[in-house]
C-alpha cells in the first residue's frame, strides 16, 4: 500500500449575519487557508461584497437554527480539514502555523483550539464557560466527522472521529465590545434558548433554573477564578448565572402567549 504524500488541504469556514464591520479583519487572518467559505445568513449589509473581495466562496440563505446554518457551511467545504471560526475571531500567525503542522502530522480527527477572550481591548483570561463564553472550542476537524445539533443557540455536537490533543496557541475572540454589548448578547442568547426550550417541551421549573444559575455563578466566579478579573469577571459570572433563569422566564412567557393566541383564534 502506497502512503498518501499529498499535502492536506484546509478550508476556513465563517458563518455570519450582518458582520460588515468585523468580517474584513477576520478574513485577513484566514489568508493562510486553501479555501474560505462564508455562509451569509439573511445578510442585508455589505458582508457578501466583503467576502467576495477576499475570494471566499459564498453560501447564502436563511436558517432559524444555528446548527443548521453551520452544517450547511460544513457541507460546502471541500478541504480535507476545516477550521471553523466566527467573524469576531482572529487566527494569529502562530496559530495558523500550528494548524498547518497539526493537519499534516496528526493521526486524530479533531482538536480543541484554546481561546483568548477580549472585552473591548482587554484580555479576560478567567471565568469563561457554562454557555456564556468559551475557554476553548473544537474548531479544527477533518471533513465529515462533525455534525451540529438543531438548536438555535449552543447547539449540541456529534462526532464520528477520535479527539486529539488540544492545540497550544489561542484563537483571539473579541467576544463583546463592552458590558452593554455583553447584556445585549445575554438578551439574544436567552431569547433563542427560550425558543429551543418551548419546542423541546422541557421548560422545567423556576427553582431548577435558579439552582442552575447559582451553581454557574460559583463555578465561573470561584472555580474558574473569574474574581481575578475584578468587575468584568463579576459581570461575566452574573450573565452566566442569569442565562438559565431568563431563558426559563422567557420560555414560560412564550408558552403563555401561544396559549392566548390559540384561545382567541377564530374557529374555521
Amino acid at each position: 500500500m502506497v502512503a498518501d504524500s499529498r499535502k492536506p488541504t484546509l478550508t476556513a469556514l465563517v458563518v455570519v449575519h450582518n458582520e460588515q464591520e468585523r468580517l474584513p479583519s477576520c478574513l485577513e487572518h484566514l489568508r493562510f487557508a486553501d479555501e474560505v467559505v462564508v455562509v451569509l445568513d439573511r445578510c442585508t449589509d455589505a458582508s457578501a461584497e466583503i467576502a467576495a473581495e477576499f475570494g471566499a466562496r459564498l453560501v447564502s440563505g436563511g436558517w432559524e437554527c444555528e446548527g443548521d446554518r453551520r452544517n450547511t457551511g460544513i457541507a460546502a467545504c471541500t478541504g480535507d480539514w476545516i477550521l471553523e471560526v466566527d467573524a469576531d475571531e482572529h487566527v494569529p500567525p502562530g496559530l495558523a502555523a500550528e494548524v498547518r503542522t497539526v493537519i499534516a502530522t496528526t493521526p486524530y480527527d479533531w482538536h480543541v483550539v484554546p481561546v483568548d477572550n477580549y472585552i473591548g481591548t482587554r484580555l479576560v483570561r478567567h471565568g469563561w464557560g457554562s454557555s456564556f463564553g468559551k475557554a476553548g472550542c473544537p474548531a479544527l476537524f477533518r471533513r465529515g466527522v462533525k455534525v451540529w445539533g438543531r438548536q438555535r443557540v449552543h447547539p449540541a455536537l456529534e462526532w464520528s472521529g477520535k479527539k486529539g490533543p488540544n492545540l497550544t496557541i489561542p484563537l483571539q475572540h473579541f467576544v463583546d465590545r463592552d458590558v452593554s454589548d455583553m447584556l445585549r448578547r445575554l438578551d439574544r442568547y436567552t431569547t433563542a434558548r427560550a425558543k429551543d426550550l418551548v419546542e423541546s417541551g422541557r421548560i422545567g421549573g423556576l427553582a431548577d433554573a435558579l439552582r442552575s444559575g447559582v451553581s454557574r455563578f460559583f463555578r465561573v466566579f470561584f472555580s474558574r477564578k473569574g474574581y481575578k478579573e475584578g468587575r468584568i469577571g463579576l459581570a461575566v459570572a452574573l450573565c452566566t448565572a442569569l442565562y438559565p433563569v431568563f431563558s426559563h422566564i422567557k420560555a414560560v412567557e412564550m408558552t403563555e402567549q401561544n396559549a392566548r393566541k390559540t384561545a382567541v383564534a377564530p374557529d374555521r
